[in-house]
């Protein structure tokens, strides 16, 4: 007699699930990514797949910049290997890892430009950053970014190829889905256009990355860095990689906002019929009918 599932990353709601609960409707994920969840089987049985789109864009983007920043001014190597000041090794140290950079006036280059991708945006803009854009569906891509004052100023985002994007940034980061268009859409081929020591950062999805490539790019010097939030297994230890165990969402604020759409989601749609950010069917907003205080699904 379940009417609704709703999990977070860990719960698998696969085929043998789903038709253990013959009364269901609705399936909620309480985040973004829908790897835990047989979409497909749910849309061929008329079940709706809903997820927060919009709960932790924040908490993404910023950590891209978290990484950024540590990456640029090589926070984490110089706290690894910091020895006291009276250390003769600490003026070595401090010479080793004078060489950083400023992420201002440097390019980012944004492959999906989704919400996330357009938080990134916002972020890099105030650091001075110049941000090039690609995504399939988006031609036009203006970021307005609304001031403690109240001000509000629009950007104007220049929508590239991705192999013209690649030539020209300095970091370039990726915030798709997995489908088969994306399946590995960083490979050898693609990453032949990077511009010599680019960083690339992904904080999508491991399966959008050639691994085998991105390895061979870093030995070979192409690619500089790469960070993502996956601990490929061939990227475990290697010098040129920096990787973190899927925290992009793994804030008290993204926590909350996400469990808190889901079940808001989730009770407009068991109460009122109300469709919103379904993954696999078209958003509905249903009209009350008068007199009637609620419209429950049969």
């Amino acid at each position: 007699n379940i009417d609704a599932i709703l999990v977070r990353s860990a719960t698998q709601v696969r085929q043998e699930l789903i038709e253990a609960c013959p009364s269901l409707k609705l399936i909620g994920r309480a985040g973004v990514g829908l790897d835990n969840i047989d979409v497909d089987y749910a849309e061929d049985n008329g079940l709706h797949v809903i997820n927060t789109p919009t709960a932790s864009s924040s908490s993404v983007a910023e950590l891209v910049f978290a990484h950024l920043f540590g990456m640029v001014r090589f926070l984490h190597s110089s706290n690894r290997e910091m020895p006291l000041e009276g250390d003769s090794r600490f003026k070595e140290l401090k010479k080793a890892y004078s060489q950083g950079i400023e992420l201002q006036g440097k390019t980012i280059g944004i492959i999906g430009f989704g919400r996330i991708g357009q938080e990134v945006a916002k972020i890099a803009i105030g650091l001075g950053m110049k941000v090039l854009a690609n995504d399939e569906l988006v031609t036009n891509a203006p970021i307005t970014l609304e001031f403690f004052n109240g001000q509000k100023t629009t950007f104007n985002i220049d929508t590239v190829e991705k192999e013209e994007l690649l030539k020209n940034s300095d970091f370039i980061t990726l915030h798709l889905p997995v489908l088969d268009s994306t399946r590995k859409m960083i490979n050898a081929d693609l990453l032949s256009n990077l511009k010599e020591g680019a960083v690339l950062l992904n904080f999508a999805r491991e399966e959008i990355v050639d691994t085998s490539a991105v390895v061979e790019a870093l030995e070979s010097g192409k690619l500089a860095k790469y960070i993502a939030d996956f601990p490929t297994p061939e990227l475990i230890g290697h010098r040129g990689a920096v990787l973190t165990p899927h925290i992009g969402a793994s804030t008290d604020e993204a926590e909350e906002n996400c469990a808190v759409m889901a079940a808001d989601q989730l009770k407009d749609f068991l109460e009122n019929g109300n469709i919103k950010n379904s993954v696999n069917f078209p958003p509905l907003n249903l009209d009350r009918t008068p007199g009637c205080d609620s419209v429950r699904l049969s």
